[in-house]
Order: structure tokens, then sequence, then C-alpha cells
């Protein structure tokens, strides 16, 4: 007997201690169908087994709220630096709807499809934008105007922290989705946090 899609998902973020509400668990079924069918013309995820997009994606931008949760209390401004697919924004402002939400990304089809997302999710203070990370941490609205920056780029976090920290208000946090050993790249990349005023508070492995 075919386990329902709505029983698969819950299950899997209870195993994390996170508990979409009803609402929540329907917008991410949406997400799932959109990103599929969209990505039947536009290269968008490798990932499109159901019960992978909800681990691998879904459930996996919402680590941080897992084990950060006092960092996502209140309606705190939020950019997702080279956010591709949404993820992890999307999953984010699924799960804490009281986010106000910028997404960034350099493919302008990619920001197309978000926008079409947020649309159909009938979710609020969402901002799309099409720019490069590097060209937007220039512009006067964006630098230096959001308590929390995420992003989970492929990008060396060396790399990563120059387009992502010039978002980060003083005071503020950067949360970057890695995978792998992470002794290398936080060796790597302490020059930069240096020059940019950042200082590695936690690393929490999953």
């Amino acid at each position: 007997m075919d386990v329902p899609r709505g029983t698969i998902l819950t299950d899997a973020f209870g195993k994390a201690g996170l508990q979409p509400d009803e609402k929540a668990a329907a917008r991410f079924l949406l997400y799932n169908d959109l990103l599929l069918e969209t990505n039947k013309s536009l290269n968008l995820t490798a990932i499109t087994e159901f019960d992978d997009v909800v681990v691998k994606h879904f459930l996996d931008s919402c680590m941080a709220l897992a084990d950060r949760a006092e960092v996502f209390s209140g309606p705190l401004r939020l950019v997702d630096v080279g956010t591709g697919a949404g993820f992890p924004g999307l999953p984010l402002k699924i799960m804490r709807p009281e986010i106000r939400l910028t997404l960034i990304d350099s493919l302008r089809k990619r920001v197309d499809f978000l926008q079409d997302t947020v649309r159909k999710l009938e979710l609020d203070h969402v901002d799309c934008i099409h720019a490069r990370a590097e060209e937007a941490g220039r512009d006067p609205a964006l630098r230096e105007q959001f308590d929390l920056a995420v992003s989970r780029a492929v990008a060396r976090l060396s790399v990563l922290s120059e387009y992502v920290l010039p978002f980060v208000k003083e005071g503020g946090l950067f949360i970057a989705y890695k995978s792998g050993d992470m002794a290398e790249e936080l060796q790597e990349a302490g020059n930069a946090l240096r020059i940019l005023g950042g200082t590695v508070e936690k690393v929490s492995v999953f």
C-alpha cells in the first residue's frame, strides 16, 4: 500500500524535530509539483523522486531551523544568495511565513520560476531578484540590510563569504550550507572572514 505523500513529508520532518502545519505541508507538496514540472524544460534539479526531494531539498534546507530555532523567531529579514530553485530560502519561508525573504539568483529563467512559485504558493513578503551576487552586494538597497543570510551554493567558503557577508547587517548571521569535511574550507576562509568582519560561531553536522 502506497504511503500518502503528506505522510512521507511529515514523517521525514518529524525525525528532525520539525513539524510542518497543514498549510506548510500543502505548500511543500505544491512546490514539489511545480519544481518537477518546470524541471522538464529548465534544469533545476537532478533530484526528482519525491522522497529524495523531501529529504535532500526540503528537509535539508530546514535543518537550520532544527539547529538554531531561536535565530528564526520574529519577522527577520533573510536573504538567500544564489538560491537556484529556491533552496534553502523558500522551505524556510514555508516553515516560518513571518520571515521577510529575498531570493537572489543570476539566471533570469530561475528567477521567473521563483516568482511564479511564490505566487502559486501564496507567500507574501518575498522578493525575487535577478542579479549576480557580487553586484547585488554593492546595491545600497541590499548591502548590510539583512538579519540573516543563507546560501546553499557550491562555491568554496572563502569565495562564498565574499559574496554573502556584504548583505548581512552588523550583528547579523550568515548560515552556509555545505557538504563534506569543512576543516580545510574553514581554514582557507579565515582571511576572507577577518577582512569582512566575520567570525565562525558554530559548525553543525547533520
